[in-house]
């Protein structure tokens, strides 16, 4: 059976026994604005406890607190510029992910959108992380507020009260009078105190999911990214599918391709490959098309997850390259690959001759470059630098492997991007208060500090507004 269906079981049995247990402390509920609020007094002396002690250590932390505030704001600042320029001057890629910029990660989301660059996201995943996520970051501003003498009223969690009761997020409610006397500082430490937690949680379970994956994986293949490609210029075509073809052009050209399978285009006394589905994509290119050399590896449809040649093991690329360099063309190799689904399928290829380098042997497979460009790219390869690029690596434990690995690849994630986006000075997140403080240190004036404050919250909604209007134009261009 598969998991997804345990999955929906479970939600359906948690929805039931949360259901149960909200009516029967019905009196604990209170509504405020969109949100039901369950009040309770969980955890409130394990936040005393930590609270009152470690003094000197909290001092300290408020500090490095604050300065992750303002580096989560920059960040914040510079993500929202950079979706914003995708969606003014990209709309191809809007298309591609298909996801309205306003939507909340809520479970079956990747699967809904079949978003394949992303792993599975189930309801299991959900509720733990959610748990982990949001009860450490307002445990952290309660701990925060003791240590500077502002009282904790009540904890609990909110919901949304629509058709079924979906349990959103934990809250630590403090005294606001007592909150708002405190110094600049101790307001910006204890606001900043949340998205802190966050940060410190994705190092915590980053650390973890880099062990895990050593113990509970091992490099068992190559992935290649592609058959290897050249550009061929369209007016030296002579030949598509044995058929003479004079005065090549796009159009002609694309008229004497089959509409499936492979079709093969002779320049002089070179053969490609090409299906009329990738040359309808180069529609633009009236000059020069985008081909497959004609090698083994396209013609033999050979899988992109190689694990063995020759029996021989192959577990990264410098292997591949060594037991190739044993061939010679016109070798018959065995290749061993694995399927999407489960099992192997192995291949007898006969090798070819590299058109770059004489007397060498070749597949006629490509690798792409993984090194993403940016700031943003630049942290994602520094995250994913354990793992060793075109490697594919074997679960050791079926089905608890990935799962596990998924849970802490989607625990890491949604943590960095709650801190993100509570550091955004917007009303509603710690970021807004935050935001106002700081302008309020800076000029001393409450009237230019509530401006800029309403200024800016007005502004990252209307971006955000934005962004849903050129989401809905990407598709109706």
């Amino acid at each position: 059976m598969s998991f997804l269906i345990y999955d929906l079981i479970f939600l359906a049995v948690f929805l039931v026994l949360l259901s149960i247990f909200l009516y029967t402390r019905k009196h604990n509920l209170k509504r405020e604005g969109l949100l039901f609020l369950y009040k309770a007094t969980w955890g409130i002396r394990l936040i005393d406890y930590i609270g009152s002690r470690y003094k000197r250590t909290f001092k300290f932390l408020s500090y490095i607190s604050i300065a992750t505030g303002y580096l989560l704001m920059i960040g914040i600042f510079y993500l929202v510029y950079s979706i914003a320029k995708i969606y003014l001057f990209n709309p191809d890629i809007v298309r591609a992910i298909k996801v309205p910029p306003i939507l909340p990660l809520v479970p079956y989301l990747p699967q809904i959108f079949k978003l394949d660059f992303l792993p599975p996201f189930y309801f299991t995943y959900w509720i733990i992380i959610l748990a982990v996520i949001a009860i450490s970051h307002e445990f952290a501003h309660g701990i925060f507020a003791v240590h500077n003498k502002v009282k904790i009223k009540t904890t609990g969690f909110g919901f949304f009260p629509f058709f079924l009761p979906i349990f959103l997020a934990a809250f630590v409610e403090l005294d606001e009078k007592v909150m708002a006397k405190k110094k600049k500082f101790t307001q910006m430490a204890i606001l900043s105190a949340g998205t802190f937690s966050n940060v410190l949680t994705a190092i915590l379970f980053f650390g973890v999911l880099v062990l895990f994956f050593f113990m509970a994986f091992s490099p068992s293949g190559i992935i290649f990214d592609s058959y290897a490609t050249s550009t061929i210029a369209i007016s030296g075509i002579s030949m598509v599918n044995s058929i003479p073809l004079n005065n090549a052009s796009y159009n002609n050209l694309l008229e004497n391709l089959n509409e499936t399978g492979l079709n093969e285009i002779k320049v002089g006394s070179k053969e490609y490959l090409t299906t009329k589905e990738i040359l309808e994509k180069q529609k633009d290119n009236q000059e020069n098309i985008l081909v497959y050399n004609s090698a083994p590896a396209i013609k033999e449809k050979l899988g992109s997850i190689i694990t063995e040649i020759n029996n021989v093991k192959i577990d990264n690329i410098d292997k591949l390259v060594e037991e190739l360099s044993r061939y010679s063309p016109g070798d018959e190799v065995i290749i061993k690959t694995k399927l999407e689904e489960e099992g192997f399928t192995e291949k007898a290829l006969v090798l070819e001759e590299y058109p770059e380098k004489p007397g060498v042997a070749w597949l006629g497979i490509g690798f792409i470059n993984q090194e993403r460009p940016g700031i943003i790219g630049k942290i994602v390869n520094a995250l994913s630098s354990f793992k060793k690029p075109h490697v594919y690596y074997e679960p050791k434990f079926n089905g608890i492997s990935l799962f596990i690995y998924n849970l802490l690849w989607w625990l890491i994630l949604i943590s960095i991007s709650v801190a993100l986006i509570n550091m955004l000075p917007v009303g509603i997140f710690d970021g807004g208060r935050f935001f106002y403080l700081t302008v309020l240190g800076l000029t001393g004036s409450e009237k230019t500090a509530r401006r800029l404050f309403v200024f800016s919250t007005q502004f990252f909604l209307f971006i955000l507004l934005l962004l849903m209007v050129l989401w809905v134009f990407s598709f109706v261009r």
